[in-house]
């Protein structure tokens, strides 16, 4: 359970605020970046749902409340001058702008408390590649994997209170769900509380090795409570009839699933801040997916008379590959001077080796990895992200907190999806080309689930369609509609607005910054420095792409020509 922050009131909100400003009006100007720092702990306190016994409150007389809240942390914002601020601190304001904007579309738009049963899904047994939980769930979370077994009697009462409060959420959200009506999110909105079940079962028994970025954590009740045994299965239990509630619900809802393209278009503006809308993202898409596609048939060709990449089908020979592979992948990451020689970034990159997938057991990732795992390894620079998050902590407070809204999105999986191609244009497949061949079967899939998660937003398709469409233009059938895996990407774009189309856009934003960084570089006379560009972008944080290149002065590149 979370500190009484959780249970301020408005009013209390309100008071605290008074204390700060001192004898300042409510909504006077501040020059003062400190204030913008306070101002940022309070919003973070606002923003939280309620939580009262464990249970948060998210009915429709709490999102009642949170709007009218908003509707004062805005107009405060709105007061700040920054005139005289520095760039990164300009950023910050901006950044906080982009979370507010957040809370306003869901409260506006999205409502997932009273349109999408998987937001009621808080319960993880792996931790997130990203440094926030992908797509919308209820609050706080319940993260097994952050516990260390066997568990402490601090952790097993705390435990205790929070899974024993699910069954209770679950009910709230059967009220809650009666104002929603959205047929997609219905019809797939048991996969998330399978997937819970299966994180609660593996703890029970004792079965759970729990990815996170120190490695796999083993869950067990080994010592727990009798208490604690009996929240587990009350969990479990209550998320199974949750299951079946939805499946009776799920006929009753017949409306639209997407948010439409002009709140899509609106969502991208002031959210994601990024400056495609959804015609645009549509356009570059279908571009990359044919350019993803044309490279693929051009590399074949230039490797017609190489003899084709065996897969590896022996567990034991699979792993001995992958160990090699990732620690040649780690080697040239830190030589090239894209990352730095530190202990917890080759740990980072070597906790996720994986396991093997036997041959009649693989989706489109593992069928790619059987063959060689570097390109899928490239894409897991995200681990290496996380740790930098853990290890050197931003400076900012603002920049260093737990991101909200997915804003991380276009600057994480951009860059991830990136690290893909940059990696093998700077030679790392030169002495073994069919490895090209996959990453750009990769992209050629980013930009095909990307473009059907486009159209499933402007509610052009639905989820099903979206699967057949995902799985068509992904090169060699190693996409199948009907699998787990296609199921969760396509329900998370559909969740999360952009998100599916953030791998490339974001990938597309890069390759923008890169090229301005480089001209500038030009206009100095100078040659381009890839380590020092990845150290200045590392250096501005996870966070939009659009303010990182404000922050390094890109825009007035831009401005002076370049479009």
């Amino acid at each position: 359970m979370k500190s009484a922050t959780q249970k301020l009131t408005l009013a209390a909100l309100a008071a605290a605020a008074l204390m700060i400003g001192g004898t300042m009006p409510a909504h006077a100007a501040s020059r003062n970046y400190r204030d913008l720092l306070r101002l940022f702990d309070e919003w973070r306190a606002f923003e939280a749902p309620i939580v009262r016994d464990c249970v948060p409150d998210y009915t429709a007389a709490a999102m009642a409340a949170k709007a009218e809240g908003l509707a004062d942390f805005r107009k405060r914002l709105a007061a700040f001058d920054d005139s005289a601020w520095t760039p990164a601190q300009r950023t910050d304001l901006a950044y906080v702008e982009a979370e507010m904007n957040g809370l306003d579309f869901d409260l506006r738009v999205m409502r997932p408390w009273a349109r999408d049963p998987s937001f009621y899904a808080l319960v993880f047994g792996e931790e997130s590649d990203v440094p926030e939980h992908e797509g919308p769930n209820a609050r706080p979370a319940i993260d097994l994997y952050k516990y260390r077994f066997p568990l402490s009697q601090a952790d097993q009462k705390d435990l205790t209170c929070r899974l024993g409060a699910v069954p209770a959420l679950l009910e709230q959200a059967k009220v809650n769900l009666k104002q929603g009506n959205a047929r997609d999110l219905f019809a797939y909105g048991e996969r998330a509380f399978r997937w819970q079940i299966d994180a609660l079962k593996g703890v029970e028994n004792g079965t759970s090795a729990m990815r996170t970025l120190e490695g796999p954590v083993r869950g067990s009740l080994e010592g727990a409570s009798p208490a604690l045994k009996d929240a587990f299965a009350a969990a479990r239990e209550a998320s199974e009839a949750f299951i079946q509630w939805i499946k009776a619900e799920a006929p009753s809802k017949t409306g639209p699933s997407g948010v439409g393209k002009d709140n899509y278009d609106w969502y991208m503006k002031h959210v994601r801040l990024t400056p495609y809308g959804w015609e645009e993202q549509v356009s570059y898409l279908r571009r990359e997916l044919e350019r993803a596609r044309a490279s693929l048939t051009l590399e074949e060709f230039r490797n017609r008379s190489s003899p084709s990449a065996p897969s590896f089908d022996d567990e034991a020979a699979y792993l001995e590959m992958a160990r090699a592979k990732m620690a040649a992948l780690t080697d040239f990451l830190i030589e090239s001077g894209i990352v730095a020689d530190k202990p917890y970034y080759r740990d980072a990159l070597r906790n996720q080796i994986g396991a093997f997938t036997p041959p009649g057991e693989r989706n489109f990732f593992s069928i790619g990895a059987a063959f060689d795992p570097t390109p899928l390894y490239s894409h897991f620079y995200h681990w290496i992200e996380l740790a930098m998050r853990k290890h050197e902590a931003h400076k900012s407070p603002i920049r260093a907190a737990e991101p909200l809204y997915d804003l991380y999105d276009g600057r994480s999986e951009g860059m991830a999806t990136a690290m893909e191609e940059i990696v093998m244009h700077m030679g790392l497949y030169d002495d073994n080309p069919r490895s090209r061949e996959i990453v750009w079967i990769m992209l050629a899939n980013r930009a095909a689930r990307g473009l059907a998660s486009l159209y499933v937003a402007a509610n052009e398709m639905s989820l099903d369609e979206a699967g057949e469409f995902h799985a068509k233009w992904t090169p060699r059938k190693w996409s199948d509609p009907t699998s787990d895996l296609v199921g969760f990407e396509q329900l998370l774009y559909l969740r999360q607005p952009g998100y599916g189309a953030s791998y490339v856009t974001g990938k597309i934003e890069l390759d923008r910054l890169m090229s301005e960084y480089a001209f500038i570089q030009e206009q100095k006379g100078e040659a381009f420095n890839l380590a020092g560009f990845f150290k200045a972008l590392n250096a501005s944080g996870i966070i939009p792409f659009a303010l990182i290149q404000q922050e390094l002065g890109a825009d007035a590149i831009r401005a002076g020509g370049a479009r």
